[in-house]
């Protein structure tokens, strides 16, 4: 639920219910976008987790929403012009009649803008490149209201451009000014922290595999002329802003983040004190503004958002959830652990005080690598529900995110994706030599790349695990490139269409790495019918070679979800439910002996 309040006393109040946008609980918000002067709200809407959108518009003194309804979005941002009269976003052709959207292939995005009021018909085409139909757009506009900035990314390529409009007066915009390619050379990350004038700010991993600030001046944007404010340094820069007129940055030493700030000019100013080791996962502020919020979250410590006082330097908490824990009664440790080839990763480890390293304790050990995405601290009500009944919670840190930079993610993908399952399985042999488990009470979990993570393991070690979740998974490496949005992928994964990329990818592809009468472990597979991000054919596909393949007794298990998709947008009951079959299965494989009195249920 979305709520508002005038300050910081004030009683907040119910701006947006996303509970009485459909009866069963399907429909989820998306994307919030208000206007300069904080009236108006553009909010995106998406129906059983579909990757598809709509935009409506939303009175924020009346909480009534105004006639504007915009469709067939994907992918896309909402920038308003600061004369409140309208936004940019980006919309996909609108599918052919009989076309299944949740199937169709995603291309030719386009920049519109939306004038409030009139019909999605009379929107304005800003901007289109059909010479590259693979391009997609994303737009903000600067805080001073000068510029739109355009983003233009490929697929899941870390690399991108950066063009930009010069709107002139931000009361007036010109939304006829030419569309300037300022960084086009796609050879690096390019992300918009701000600007002073005509002088841009962006965090680059250009010449800095973990990134750096530097100072673009549109005027004179050759890379001769780029000024370098903040350099690299040991730990990697995860996100950056300006608040303040201060580069408020997020690090990230060994995962878990660290938060610094900075003149404009480069110079340090200090570090902001956090909790403990966990996550920053959002930092909210404009440059003119004395104060900022971020959300702050760990195993142990539900998210809660504290208010940054820049002119005391102090931070307070603003909000935090009440939760019926007592997160005393657990502990969270790091531990390292060396891969095959001698890598050095972390790992997190959360369990109840007093646990006795006697290998007997249930485990799961849950992974992502890939795609730039980080793996940190966070809390979870799933996760502690496993804690409460004796379980031990593991996360591994593994090749393809870029938790030490963009040279630890391109060590884990295309012909190197090998490295993130030698990783994961390095992560289980620690947690069985150091007797935090043994095989048969060792479960792995992990979601869409997590989800192709799982499967590749399973096949190359299944006696070394006593149960497996995969989920939403990329199972079929050969054809993945086919379906809806896929094709993006390419940049991480490769493509079978290449006679280069084959044969790494059908050495490791799930579906085609299973063999006949092999044993593995206790399995159940989760998916969705709307996924329209990773189609559920992959889970259908995989669950049916694998059950045909079963060379012993143990259960291979398919649940699918209806009216819901990858697994955002899902409502709490089916959250509930589906953590619910997850855990119960483990407990039943594992063998797991439940506490004698029920625990006290964790309440949201």
């Amino acid at each position: 639920m979305l709520y508002s309040q005038s300050s910081l006393t004030a009683q907040p109040a119910v701006l947006l219910d996303p509970n009485t946008l459909s009866p069963d609980g399907t429909v989820a918000l998306s994307i919030l976008a208000f206007t300069e002067d904080g009236r108006t709200l553009v909010y995106g809407t998406s129906g059983s987790g579909s990757d598809w959108q709509e935009f409506r518009v939303r009175d924020v003194s009346t909480k009534q929403d105004r006639s504007d309804h915009l469709k067939w979005i994907k992918f896309s941002s909402a920038a308003w012009t600061h004369d409140g009269a309208g936004f940019f976003y980006s919309r996909y052709p609108e599918p052919a009649a009989g076309a299944d959207p949740l199937l169709q292939v995603n291309h030719d995005q386009k920049v519109y803008y939306h004038k409030l009021g009139t019909d999605q018909t009379a929107d304005r085409l800003i901007y289109e490149r059909p010479d590259h139909p693979d391009w997609g757009f994303s737009v903000e506009v600067s805080a001073d209201g000068r510029y739109a900035v355009y983003t233009v990314w490929l697929g899941t390529d870390r690399r991108n451009r950066i063009y930009y409009q010069d709107l002139g007066d931000p009361q007036h915009p010109r939304l006829e000014a030419a569309v300037v390619r300022l960084l086009d050379d796609f050879d690096a990350s390019y992300g918009f922290v701000g600007n002073t004038g005509s002088v841009f700010y962006f965090q680059t991993d250009n010449r800095a595999p973990r990134s750096r600030i530097i100072a673009v001046d549109v005027r004179r944007p050759e890379a001769s002329q780029w000024r370098e404010l903040v350099p690299q340094a040991p730990d990697v820069i995860e996100g950056s802003q300006i608040v303040h007129n201060t580069f408020v940055i997020r690090y990230l030493h060994d995962a878990s983040s660290q938060l610094r700030t900075y003149a404009l000019d480069g110079k340090p100013l200090g570090e902001v004190p956090l909790p403990t080791l966990g996550s920053i996962v959002q930092v909210t502020g404009e440059p003119r503004d004395t104060e900022m919020f971020y959300a702050f979250t760990s195993f142990l410590y539900p998210t809660t958002v504290f208010r940054h006082d820049f002119t005391t330097g102090t931070s307070s908490v603003f909000k935090a959830p009440e939760i019926s824990v007592d997160p005393s009664k657990y502990e969270t440790v790091q531990v390292f652990y060396t891969s095959q080839d001698g890598t050095r990763a972390p790992m997190f480890l959360t369990y109840k005080d007093g646990l006795r390293k006697d290998g007997a304790n249930p485990t799961y050990l849950y992974g992502y690598g890939g795609f730039n995405v980080n793996m940190t601290p966070g809390f979870s009500i799933g996760v502690l529900a496993w804690l409460e009944m004796g379980g031990v919670f593991a996360q591994a840190v593994l090749r393809g995110g870029s938790e030490y930079g963009e040279e630890w993610h391109q060590a884990g993908m295309l012909d190197r994706k090998q490295n993130v399952f030698d990783d994961f399985i390095a992560a289980a042999e620690y947690l069985i030599a150091e007797r935090y488990t043994s095989p048969p009470k060792l479960a792995i979990g992990g979601g869409s790349n997590g989800g192709l993570l799982v499967g590749a393991v399973l096949n190359q070690r299944p006696e070394l695990f006593g149960a497996a979740l995969p989920a939403v998974g990329v199972m079929d490496m050969l054809r993945f490139h086919k379906f809806t949005i896929g094709w993006a992928w390419v940049t991480e994964y490769g493509s079978a269409d290449s006679v280069g990329h084959f044969p790494f990818l059908y050495r490791y592809s799930p579906i085609h790495n299973i063999k006949p009468g092999a044993h593995y472990p206790p399995t159940l597979i989760t998916t969705a019918d709307h996924d329209d991000r990773v189609v559920p054919g992959h889970s259908f596909k995989y669950a049916a070679t694998l059950q045909a393949a079963q060379g012993g007794a143990e259960p291979v298990l398919i649940r699918i979800e209806t009216k819901a998709g990858h697994g955002a947008g899902k409502p709490t009951a089916k959250v509930i439910e589906e953590q619910t079959d997850r855990w119960a299965f483990l407990v039943h494989n594992l063998h797991m002996h439940l506490p004698a009195e029920a625990p006290t249920p964790a309440r949201p």
